[in-house]
């Protein structure tokens, strides 16, 4: 774009900033302001950036800006905007643009905007503008925190900002057209930033702590700087040549002089002595033309050896989205000037800042205060530092903040972000991988450094060395995350050197490895496998029947005698129940379900002749499973017991497969209806690293070795010897040879043995000889291993081509099915054309029905039926029960209306299934209620079990006070912690057990001896804690769960200390949850009258006297204290009397009887002897009335509670006034 064309507004702009004459800049009075202009301007330009590029047509930068800056320095706001001016038009072309633009006219002026940036570069290749840049950078630092403004903060990161994107411009090969060892632009800048004393601040960034949230601004100018550079070289600045580099150098001359002598004795012989003007033609014997004659040749012998089918033929365009990327980093040898100073800045960046900056910038990163892929310089350090403190002077000491196995996992794990998203993301394949390819280089270089460690001549850089490298074998993600990238290596989005460096990291790590087995003996490591559980399919109870051992005469012969044993077990009074669990408590299946499992145990049982364990089964499973009385009443009699037993010994039960039967359904029959459960299982196995090594063995991986050797001449020695050292496992460790038997890979040995410089190759030789052996004598057996040199092969294919073909159906004929004949085939082709119109009944058990053929499962005749071409797909024969999959809206409300109806029941779920109309399975409607969030966890839809009441005479009134009270508590615990009230908060399964765990008597005891062990101020805490926590219930209303935090040093040892944390436990304050909570906390259900009465167990003698009267709060328009106490015993003298009648009635009213009851509450009484309990009214003198669902009873006959424990209110229930009381 020429001056010409530009916007008359931005020229006059631009003319009035003023103008260069000589070198001194005159700058006009409306500078300034033109400046600022010139910003507005860049901020409300076009998708095209026309602003931009008129700018850098018209040179402003150069000619402008940089005179400005380095001549006008004094005046402050003139210096900061020109740098807010130059940070905007040096901003990098991918940031205006988004991407590269694929588009061409987009494409045209991203162009245009780099070629811009690449001037800029050039010119502020000079001392002066890196000189004004450092002195002001200088300056500012300079400045304490407390003197340090906002606006020097913003041109310290102006600055910065500013060195970054003249760094990060890349550089114009084609235009530079530089060499090795030559100055390009980007080492001009670098020594400008030398000699500015640049390099200086940035160190000093780096290493102050004071100036850490610039870490990351220097990490990338950094990285910047060193684009172009290798790690390894670059230590070796100033050395002298090594002896291996000088060796590499030979070889590599040696190659090229052995080919340029091939191709001239090749020209030599194509030379004829004399000219000859009809070169003559041959007939191609064994070589066919298009037709059935020989091929005919037009030419000399000596182009002979070149001919190919290919020649005259177009050749094959490849797409572009399936061309193989190229190569983006490129690598050179700067000045020697500018490497000396890089190699000291890293000396000096080591020695000083590495480990602390590199820790800054984990930090920033893991507390997510960085921007969007910061991560890639942080893994870009790493690798390149590590790099080249292994080759300078390896010194662990100097990367030890990255040398820790926290850091292999932070690189694995965004590795394996960056695969997801690369195979997620298509569109963006290309960024994902490069980014993949940094994480890849840092864990390259983590295990190089770790492998160097292994042979230091210090024993505790080794003995770190080990432990690092145990914990990262242990590790199942380590070893499996190399065949991961193996088998999703696509060269169209991943470059060959991401390629190179995998095989080579690879290597490392298979020689490490390998290597530590060797050295331990036995190694264990960790292993994942998922658990595929299958929900238990019940036979039908005709082929049930096949599994009861006994016929009916046998059963008749048998029971007679089983009788005779029964009959004596009911009759004798010691047969125990307890030593007999009817359900397994460790199943999944829930014990509402295992009804069907407890009754075949029985029949097992009389089978096994077992009498007195089938009739302990059967009192116990009715014990259980009262409902329906399936296993009989409660007031059964021992004859009816034994004549249950005799259904039971002969009724066909429905079973389980068996662990062989089901091993051998699992395999051939997988019903979509079944639903399956995937858990992942955590082992521990002793390691075998030829089993590990086996999982190289696939076609996938070594088409990505062979991908790499096919640019043997361009890769180095180590690269070929890493590929040839894995290829040889395979073929000679794993005796896998026919895996590599690839038509492809043999052309590429031809084309290795046929070259000039094969000499060079001798390792490669060797190998391609070894194969090509191997397969002639394989061919000499098996002639078809010709044909199979057209495939990539599995290790199944293998065993074929060596053992014979049919070894393996030979070797697992047990497990395959049987082949289907002409006359079965005919029918189930009519048997399928019978019942495929028969409305209401499945085809597939119409046909397994009708089949009179060898047995065959449900998945042989679907895929058979498949085969011959009547249906479509395995699909079409789902059962008619999976066919509903998304929920509609109505069916939502109903599901929540009938959850709204049932939630109070004993069965939930079974009600819901019950009555729903769209029938679906119990886990989806499970699901379904977890999704709209009407229950929080799945056992909230457990059956509800309570124990019944026994019934009990009781001679006095304490102990029918103390058994009332007893079941109380019983029936508090059996109820699950879903039916707590709405207003208060579910909380953890363990609360039920520990909310009855001790009384006010042992707080009491536990509080003593807290006392006497100095731990009276948590006391004081803990007491405070609860009062106030009482108070703001009070004044709430609500309650909610308040977490005990302990500010002080003192309060954390006490909530450290095992007494106690039991002292905690029996006040029921909720210990944290596993993984989600840190602190204790005072459960919402606790009342303000509670919590008090807590507080007061926990004072000494001395001070209950100050807490009493806090317990209970008085009403206003109460009496004095002297005459409530005396009311108080008034009330407390009648409830005593009325105790027995309370009992009586609390058990009436469980059996239906009567509709409410009063609950009594067991308090201490003051000043009497013993701890004798007395009865205390609720304050206000309410009475609570039980809720109709409560019509389960709780078991008696047990311990009365504790003297002086706390009154437990029973849930669901509702306060109501007793007027007759209150008269």
């Amino acid at each position: 774009m020429d001056l010409y064309m530009m916007n008359c507004e931005l020229l006059a702009t631009c003319s009035a900033l003023g103008y260069l004459e000589g070198d001194t800049y005159h700058k006009e009075p409306d500078c300034l302001e033109s400046v600022k202009d010139l910003i507005r301007y860049l901020r409300h330009e076009d998708e095209m950036r026309d602003v931009r590029q008129q700018l850098g047509a018209a040179q402003i930068l150069q000619s402008d800006l940089l005179p400005i800056l380095t001549q006008h320095r004094q005046d402050k706001p003139l210096f900061h905007a020109v740098i807010r001016l130059m940070v905007n038009l040096t901003q990098p072309a991918l940031l205006c643009f988004g991407s590269v633009p694929k588009e061409p006219s987009f494409r045209h002026h991203f162009l245009q905007v780099l070629a811009y940036l690449q001037a800029y570069k050039e010119a502020f290749a000079s001392e002066k503008a890196f000189g004004v840049l450092s002195e002001t950078l200088y300056e500012l630092l300079q400045l304490g925190w407390e003197e340090r403004q906002e606006e020097d903060s913003l041109l310290i990161e102006r600055i910065l900002l500013l060195v970054r994107n003249v760094l990060h411009v890349p550089a114009d090969l084609d235009q530079e057209k530089r060499i090795d060892d030559d100055a390009s632009v980007h080492d001009r800048l670098l020594w400008a930033v030398h000699l500015s004393g640049l390099d200086d601040l940035l160190l000093f960034l780096a290493s102050s702590t004071a100036e850490q949230q610039w870490g990351l601004h220097v990490l990338e100018i950094i990285s910047l700087m060193f684009r172009d550079q290798n790690p390894e070289q670059l230590a070796g600045v100033g050395q002298g040549r090594l002896a291996q580099e000088q060796r590499t150098a030979v070889a590599e001359l040696e190659v090229l002089r052995q080919r340029e002598m091939a191709e001239k004795k090749t020209r030599a012989l194509q030379r004829g002595n004399r000219h000859s003007r009809f070169g003559g033609s041959y007939i191609v014997q064994g070589l066919k033309s298009i037709g059935e004659r020989d091929l005919i040749f037009h030419k000399g012998l000596h182009n002979l050896q070149n001919y190919t089918s290919d020649l005259g033929k177009q050749p094959r365009r490849v797409p572009k989205r399936r061309q193989a990327v190229r190569e983006l980093s490129v690598q050179r040898r700067s000045a020697l000037n500018v490497r000396l100073f890089l190699r000291d800045f890293c000396s000096e960046f080591l020695e000083n800042c590495y480990n602390r900056l590199m820790g800054s910038v984990k930090d920033h990163l893991l507390r997510e205060k960085a921007q969007q892929h910061d991560e890639t310089y942080y893994m870009w350090a790493l690798a390149f530092f590590m790099a080249f403190n292994r080759a300078a002077s390896f010194r662990p000491g100097l990367v030890s903040e990255t040398l820790t196995v926290r850091t292999f996992h932070f690189i694995e794990q965004n590795l394996t972000n960056y695969y997801e998203m690369m195979l997620t993301d298509r569109k963006e394949a290309t960024s994902w991988a490069r980014r993949m390819h940094l994480a890849l280089k840092a864990y390259q270089e983590l295990l190089a450094t770790v492998n160097e460690m292994n042979v230091s001549p210090d024993e505790a850089v080794r003995e770190s060395s080990r432990i690092i490298q145990n914990n990262i074998f242990y590790v199942m993600e380590y070893r499996e995350l190399f065949l991961a990238l193996f088998r999703k290596f696509n060269e169209r989005c991943q470059p060959r050197s991401f390629l190179r460096d995998l095989v080579e990291t690879t290597h490392l790590f298979l020689k490490m490895l390998e290597r530590f087995c060797r050295s331990r003996g036995n190694l264990m490591v960790q292993n994942k496998r998922k658990k595929r559980k299958k929900k238990k399919k019940v036979l039908d109870q005709s082929v049930a029947s096949g599994n009861v051992p006994y016929s009916p005469e046998e059963l008749e012969s048998v029971w007679p005698s089983l009788a005779e044993q029964l009959q004596c077990c009911a009759q004798d009074p010691e047969l125990s129940l307890d030593s007999v669990v009817p359900f397994d408590a460790a199943s999944e299946v829930p014990v509402e379900e295992q009804r069907a499992e407890a009754m075949v145990r029985i029949q097992d049982c009389l089978l096994a002749g077992q009498a007195p364990q089938a009739l302990t089964l059967l009192r116990s499973a009715r014990e259980v499973w009262p409902e329906g009385d399936v296993f009989g009443s409660q007031d059964i009699s021992p004859e009816e017991e034994i004549q249950l037993l005799k259904q039971i010994i002969w009724a066909p039960l429905p079973r389980q497969q068996g662990p062989e039967e089901q091993g051998a359904e699992e395999e051939d029959e997988e019903e979509v209806e079944e639903e399956e459960l995937h858990m992942v299982e955590v082992l521990e196995k002793e390691f075998n690293f030829l089993d590990y090594l086996k999982r190289f063995a696939n076609s996938t991986v070594i088409q990505a070795y062979v991908l790499l050797l096919r640019s043997y001449k361009q890769n180095s020695a180590h690269t070929n010897h890493c590929v040839v050292k894995m290829l040889h496992r395979l073929a000679y460790d794993l005796k896998m040879e026919a895996l590599l038997f690839q038509l492809s890979l043999f052309c590429l040995f031809n084309r290795l043995l046929s070259d000039p410089a094969a000499g060079a190759y001798k390792e490669l030789v060797t190998f391609a000889r070894y194969i090509l052996g191997k397969f002639f004598a394989l061919a000499a057996v098996n002639q078809k291993a010709f044909v199979e040199l057209l495939f990539w092969k599995n290790t199944a294919v293998v065993r074929e081509m060596t053992e014979g073909y049919g070894s393996l159906d030979s070797g697992s004929s047990s497990h395959r099915p049987p082949v289907w004949s002409p006359e079965e085939e005919a029918q189930l082709q009519e048997l399928y054309l019978a019942h495929k119109d028969v409305e209401g009944q499945d085809v597939v058990d119409a046909i397994l029905a009708h089949l009179k053929t060898a047995p065959r499962t449900r998945k042989q005749v679907v895929h058979h039926l498949v085969q011959l071409g009547l249906a479509d797909s395995v699909k079409d024969f789902q059962r008619k029960g999976t066919q509903i999959v998304l929920w509609t809206e109505d069916q939502e409300l109903e599901l929540q209306r009938l959850f709204e109806e049932f939630q109070d029941s004993d069965d939930v779920l079974g009600n819901i299934m019950k009555n729903i109309t769209a029938k679906r399975s119990r886990a989806r409607i499970v699901d379904k209620l977890l999704a709209l969030g009407l229950v929080a966890e799945r056992r909230e839809l457990y059956k509800k079990r309570r124990k019944k009441l026994a019934p009990s005479s009781l001679p006095n009134e304490e102990e029918s006070l103390n058994d009332f009270c007893q079941e109380d508590l019983e029936e508090e615990e059996n109820l699950p912690e879903d039916e707590s009230e709405e207003d208060e908060e579910k909380e953890e399964g363990s609360e039920a057990e520990q909310a009855h765990g001790g009384s006010i008597l042992s707080t009491q005891n536990l509080g003593q001896n807290l006392h006497q062990e100095g731990f009276s101020a948590p006391l004081l805490w803990l007491q405070n804690c609860l009062i106030r926590a009482a108070d703001d219930r009070e004044e709430v209303g609500c309650s909610q769960a308040v977490p005990l935090v302990p500010l002080t040093e003192e309060n954390e040892e006490a909530m450290e200390n095992e007494q106690f944390q039991q002292l905690l436990q029996k006040l029921r304050v909720r210990p944290p949850a596993s993984g989600q909570e840190t602190f204790w906390r005072i459960p919402a259900k606790l009342s303000p009258t509670q919590l008090r009465r807590m507080a007061a167990s926990l004072s000494q003698p001395e001070e209950e006297e100050k807490l009493q009267p806090g317990l209970e709060p008085k009403v206003p328009g109460e009496q004095g204290p002297e005459e409530e106490h005396q009311q108080e015993e008034a009330h407390q003298k009648e409830h005593r009397a009325h105790a027995p009648r309370a009992h009586l009635s609390a058990r009436k009213k469980k059996a239906g009887l009567f509709p409410n009851f009063m609950p009594l509450m067991v308090v201490p009484e003051e000043g009497t002897d013993g701890g004798k309990e007395q009865l205390k009214v609720a304050p206000k003198k309410r009475q609570l009335l039980d809720s109709d669902e409560e019509k389960e009873e709780d078991e008696g006959g047990s311990k009365a509670p504790e003297l002086g424990a706390p009154g437990i209110w029973k849930k669901k229930r509702f306060q109501i006034e007793d007027d007759d009381e209150s008269d």
